[in-house]
Formats: C-alpha cells, sequence, structure tokens
C-alpha cells in the first residue's frame, strides 16, 4: 500500500513538473507576462511622464476677474485664498471685451469674470475662447463669489462675534448605522482584492482546458495515459498550472506593490488602500479561498477540455464555465454595497462566488466564523464532487479525438462504468 502510494505520489510530482516547465517554456505566456509588468510600469510612472512634459508654469487655470465699479470692495483677493485650482487676477480698472478676447488668445488667461449692475442686480458674464458642452460657469467659482459677497454684506451690519457665528453653524456629522454588525474597510483595497482573486482563479483555471486540448492534438496525451492513471493527469496537470499561476500573481502583484512605492508620493498607497485591515488571518484566507476557488474552475474547465479535440473550439467549450464565473464574480461584487444583506451571506456559501466573497467579507468584519465555516465546507464538498465528475468523463473522453463532444455523449460516458 505504501509502495503505491508512493509511485502515486511520485507520478503526481512528474506531470505537476512536467506542466510547469511547459506553461513556463511558452513563448505567450512570457510575452503575455512580460507586456503585463511594462504596462502596470507604465501605468504607475503616468504622473512622472506627464510631469515631464510639464514646462514649470503653474498648473492651475488664471482666471481674469473684472470688477471696474468695485462691487466686492477689495474682498475678491481672498478668492486666492480658498485653494479652488485656479488663479485669480483681480482688476478694477476697465477692461473692454477685445482686450479679454486677446489675452485669451495670447493665453495669458484661460477665462474671464466680468462683474458689473445692471437693472439693480449683480451681473457676472464669464468669457471663454469658446462655449461647447464641456465647459461653462465653474460651481465652485459661483459657490466663492457668493459666499465672499455674502460676508461682505454681513459684515456691513455690525453684528457681533456671536451673531456671525450663528450664521454660520459649525456642523459636526456622525455616521451611524441601525444595524448592529459593524462595517469596516476600504471599498478600495477590497475591490481590488477581489478583482485580483477573480483574475488569478479565472485566468489560471482557464489554461487546464487550454493544456489538456493543446496536448490531446499533439498526442502527448497517449503517452501520458499509458505511463500513469487519467485521476493522476488531472491532479497533476491541475497542480501544475496552479503553481505557475500562483507565481504569475506573486510577481504581478510584487511589480505593482513596488513601482506604487517608488513612483508614487509617500503616503499615497497607504491612502488609498488603507492596509491595516490586512491581518495575518486574512491573508491566510485569501490564500485558502484562492487555492480552493482556483480548484473548482480548473477541474471545470479540465473537463471541458476534455471534450474537445482542437484548440479552436476550446473557448466555445469554455463557455458556460465563463459564464458561471462571471456570475460568480458579480454576485460577489453587487453585494459589497450591502454586505449585511442576506444576499451577501448567500453569495459567500454559494460555492462559484465564496472565493470572491468571503475574503472581502472577513476584511470588512462581517463574516463570522460559523459563515467561514460553511462557506469552507460547502467549497470542499463542491470540489470533491466535481473533481469525481471530472476525472470519471475525463477518464473516457480524453483520447477522443472526434467532434467535440455534445452533453449527451458527456452524460452517457459518465454513466458508463470504470475501465
Amino acid at each position: 500500500m505504501f509502495l503505491l502510494y508512493k509511485k502515486k505520489m511520485k507520478d503526481l510530482g512528474i506531470v505537476a513538473s512536467y506542466t510547469i516547465k511547459e506553461m513556463l517554456k511558452k513563448k505567450t505566456f512570457l510575452i503575455s507576462n512580460l507586456i503585463l509588468i511594462v504596462m502596470i510600469i507604465v501605468g504607475f510612472n503616468i504622473p512622472n511622464i506627464l510631469k515631464s512634459f510639464d514646462d514649470g508654469e503653474e498648473t492651475g487655470s488664471k482666471i481674469l476677474i473684472v470688477d471696474s465699479e468695485n462691487i466686492f470692495e477689495g474682498t475678491l483677493e481672498t478668492l486666492n485664498q480658498m485653494e479652488l485650482g485656479y488663479e485669480f487676477e483681480v482688476t478694477n480698472d476697465k477692461v473692454e471685451f477685445d482686450t479679454i478676447k486677446t489675452k485669451i488668445e495670447e493665453e495669458q488667461i484661460e477665462d474671464a469674470i466680468v462683474v458689473s449692475k445692471k437693472d439693480g442686480k449683480i451681473n457676472i458674464e464669464y468669457i471663454v475662447e469658446n462655449m461647447n458642452m464641456m465647459n461653462g460657469v465653474p460651481e465652485e467659482c459661483i459657490n466663492a463669489l457668493t459666499s465672499v459677497y455674502s460676508n461682505l454684506q454681513i459684515s456691513k451690519l455690525g453684528l457681533t462675534q456671536s451673531q456671525l457665528e450663528s450664521l454660520n453653524p459649525n456642523f459636526n456629522f456622525e455616521l451611524k448605522q441601525t444595524e448592529e454588525q459593524e462595517v469596516k474597510g476600504n471599498v478600495v483595497a477590497i475591490m481590488l482584492l477581489s478583482l485580483v482573486l477573480f483574475y488569478a482563479i479565472y485566468f489560471c483555471a482557464y489554461q487546464v482546458s487550454t493544456s489538456i486540448t493543446t496536448e490531446k492534438t499533439s498526442k502527448i496525451m497517449e503517452t501520458l495515459v499509458t505511463s500513469t492513471t487519467p485521476r493522476t493527469i488531472v491532479l497533476g496537470k491541475t497542480i501544475g498550472i496552479g503553481v505557475v499561476g500562483l507565481i504569475q500573481v506573486v510577481v504581478l502583484v510584487s511589480v505593482a506593490l513596488i513601482c506604487a512605492t517608488v513612483c508614487l508620493p509617500a503616503g499615497t498607497l497607504d491612502s488609498i488602500l488603507d492596509l491595516s485591515q490586512m491581518t495575518p488571518f486574512l491573508a491566510v484566507m485569501t490564500i485558502v479561498y484562492f487555492l480552493l476557488g482556483y480548484l473548482v474552475f480548473a477541474l471545470l474547465y479540465a473537463l471541458t477540455g476534455s471534450t474537445v479535440s482542437k484548440p479552436e473550439d476550446v473557448q466555445s467549450a469554455n463557455g458556460p464555465v465563463a459564464i458561471i464565473a462571471v456570475v460568480g464574480f458579480y454576485l460577489a461584487y453587487f453585494t459589497m454595497m450591502n454586505p449585511t444583506s442576506e444576499l451577501n451571506v448567500i453569495a459567500s456559501i454559494f460555492p462559484f462566488s465564496a472565493p470572491f466573497c468571503v475574503p472581502f467579507r472577513i476584511m470588512m468584519g462581517v463574516a463570522t466564523p460559523s459563515q467561514i465555516a460553511i462557506s469552507l465546507a460547502v467549497l470542499i464538498v463542491t470540489i470533491l464532487v466535481i473533481a469525481q465528475v471530472s476525472i470519471k468523463i475525463y477518464s473516457n473522453a480524453i483520447l477522443n479525438y472526434g467532434s467535440k463532444l455534445s452533453l449527451k455523449d458527456i452524460v452517457r460516458m459518465y454513466k458508463q462504468k470504470d475501465n
């Protein structure tokens, strides 16, 4: 018994190592990963690239404000202290429209604001180079001008300090929830974690079917079947591609984190991701759900890969599994909007959405130990069931070099007794 077990483990290691070597030798795999790494590096360096084209001038738009009637009584200079993203040039001289037009055409200013009184009302003209759907009077400028003028008029009323404070109350806003379960965590970090898991699980598992179909076409499978069992082939290829996928994800995430640390301003990464919720328990559970989620979809793709004999048929055969994966991901994604809902609990138990859902529920602190235990149990049972079905059909369909197997053929093969 021990010798038989040792031989099976040895065969499993041989198939897995062979799969890893074949994956790492593929030019398409190397080139695609190189492109992804280059895209990550370039993406994080976009701010530095844009800075290289900067001529050192002010980046904010320069707006000329003409208050020839001194309606604001010299208070417009305070606009430059409000950090609105604009540089304001204020003048009380009368400036003709043609002069403003020339300044805009020569790029001395971006836009202009002309303040005047008409029929007892304050009239504000906002002058731009051309009117289109993309420009209009900036809302922040309207609010700032309104605030400056209101403060000017209030100051003329001779109010006491307490009366002034009552006109501008300092509200203290607090957010409370009716649910007893407290939700915490950074939404951006949660979304990125779910996206990375989906990419890792889906694309790594997808390569299982491609690998099996390619080897069927090259007749390598005949050699493998005669030297070991179909069960060993399925598990060995699944493990091999999983190892390569895990290495791929680690490399890409490491490159992204290094680029973010080096290229982005200090503190930017912490403010966006808020990695304070990344506990050791969350890291372990994320890896566990990655492995289990990968096994679920990899075994399904092993099944679809064994039912076709041409690489061009792989995509159509994988269609149903791809739909299941996408539905599972979006089920988990949309439940982020209401983490304490019943639908969220269902998504954490449903085996095709649990790998994407449970890690972020753990990060948000809404996943109870019982829910995690049930989710893991359902995932493991699902893997065992899919593995049994996949290996059974794989054993009967792997040497099929004819047309794509129909659902009726697959059911018939599953009902056949083991050879």
